[in-house]
């Protein structure tokens, strides 16, 4: 480019800059289109996997469908950036500027919605499902460790019956020898010991025939609980693993129901309810008077007691069943797309790859905007005469040549004829001079 002088130092290199950032546009311009076709067809490409596995029929009709969804999205992504990339940086104004902004949010929001979580589906729908299972492992685990809790608190009550029983048995062998009422023997005081002992008796060794139920439900429950961890890590399609996965939690749910079931608990507490209000009084079999006092004297004593091992056994039942119940733990099968929103936070980097496939040419069309904002800065102050390059002026003088060489190869058209003069009118009763009749 021959500088003129007349242009500044400053507004010459002004210049000079703002022609290399167009030859620098001009150069991406010639793949861009290509690099826009590119990210469309891979956004399309994936989101034709997501919604692959929202349908659940495999047809010929869902297979297009499918297809026609995925060539729709990389159309309106390829129109759309091109539309911005080519308007926003052009316009001036800050009306339009804005308004093309405001477009460029909304279109993008648009994307978002019909495509992107689409792509998070495909990139990473497979490990959401199995989030989803292992999160259903853990809450299954849960549960199955606090009815195990719970039935095992209701197993302990044992060593209360145990307490309350040997308590019977000692007072027993104590009025046996007369160590209790004063009169030695087996009388009424010593049957009615006996008999709430023998009770307990019964009561606890009811308790202990559920150690073994309790175990072996238990047992069960954790070798379940491993095939549900292993069908989580399992390979294989996720969709064949959930099936599993599920029979496997419908097992477990009621492993879990049983180990509420067998709870000693309820029955613990309905036995000390009755431990004192079912109570068989005997004859009294003293052969004196005295004897007979004291003996009522000592049932008396004897069941104030067993009033209150009674209710200091119900409490302790009271207490082991108002511990907190297994949470109910459903396992609700779910798709690769609602998995991935679900548990969209353990996913940040998928959702992040599959919204920057679809958003990435966004950053293009600012930095064109910016770009093309440099090169009218570097413009703006040079007059357009001045600014005019070499080559321009030569395609400028070219084309005059050509427009005067046209103008000469044109014929020039002829004037058209001058109408001939008319001769003069002579009027009736005149002479041609013009005089007055004699």
């Amino acid at each position: 480019m021959a500088e003129d002088p007349r242009l500044s130092r400053q507004e010459a290199e002004s210049l000079r800059h703002a022609r290399e950032l167009e030859g620098h546009l001009s150069w991406l311009d010639a793949f861009t289109p290509a690099a826009l076709g590119v990210l469309a067809v891979a956004s399309g490409i994936y989101t034709y996997l997501g919604v692959s596995s929202l349908l659940d029929d495999t047809g010929a009709l869902s297979f297009f469908a499918a297809v026609a969804y995925s060539v729709a999205v990389s159309v309106a992504i390829f129109v759309f950036w091109s539309y911005l990339m080519r308007l926003l940086p052009a316009v001036r104004t800050a009306a339009s500027r804005l308004g093309l902004l405001l477009s460029m949010a909304l279109g993008s929001v648009a994307i978002i919605a019909m495509s992107s979580w689409l792509n998070a589906a495909a990139l990473a729908g497979a490990a959401a499902v199995e989030q989803h299972l292992a999160r259903t492992v853990q809450d299954y685990q849960g549960a199955l460790e606090t009815a195990h809790f719970n039935a095992l608190s209701a197993q302990a009550l044992g060593q209360d019956v145990s307490r309350v029983r040997q308590s019977f048995q000692d007072l027993s062998a104590q009025e046996a020898t007369g160590d209790l009422s004063g009169f030695a023997g087996r009388g009424a005081v010593f049957r009615v010991l006996t008999q709430k002992a023998d009770e307990l008796v019964a009561l606890e060794a009811q308790i202990a025939t559920l150690d073994e139920p309790i175990a072996q439900a238990f047992a069960e429950g954790n070798a379940i609980l491993s095939r549900m961890r292993a069908l989580t890590v399992e390979r294989g399609p996720v969709e064949a693993r959930s099936v599993a996965f599920s029979e496997e939690a419908v097992r477990l749910a009621g492993v879990i129901t049983q180990l509420r079931q067998l709870s000693a608990a309820p029955f613990v507490e309905r036995a000390a309810s009755d431990l004192a209000a079912s109570v068989v009084l005997p004859e009294l079999d003293g052969t004196t008077g005295a004897i007979r006092d004291g003996q009522a004297a000592t049932i008396t004593s004897v069941l104030g007691v067993l009033g209150q091992r009674a209710e200091t056994l119900r409490a302790a039942a009271a207490a082991v069943i108002a511990l907190p119940p297994p949470a109910d733990t459903t396992y609700t099968p779910i798709s690769t797309a609602d998995a991935v929103i679900r548990y969209a936070g353990n996913f940040v980097p998928s959702w992040a790859g599959a919204i920057a496939i679809d958003l990435l040419p966004g950053v293009l069309v600012f930095i064109v905007m910016v770009t093309q904002a440099a090169i009218r800065a570097g413009r703006a102050p040079i007059a357009v005469e001045n600014s005019i390059t070499l080559g321009e002026l030569r395609a400028a003088l070219a084309a005059l040549k050509d427009v005067e060489a046209l103008e000469q190869t044109q014929p020039v058209p002829a004037a058209p004829p001058r109408p001939a003069p008319q001769p003069p009118v002579v009027l009736p009763g005149r002479d041609s001079a013009g005089g007055g009749a004699g």
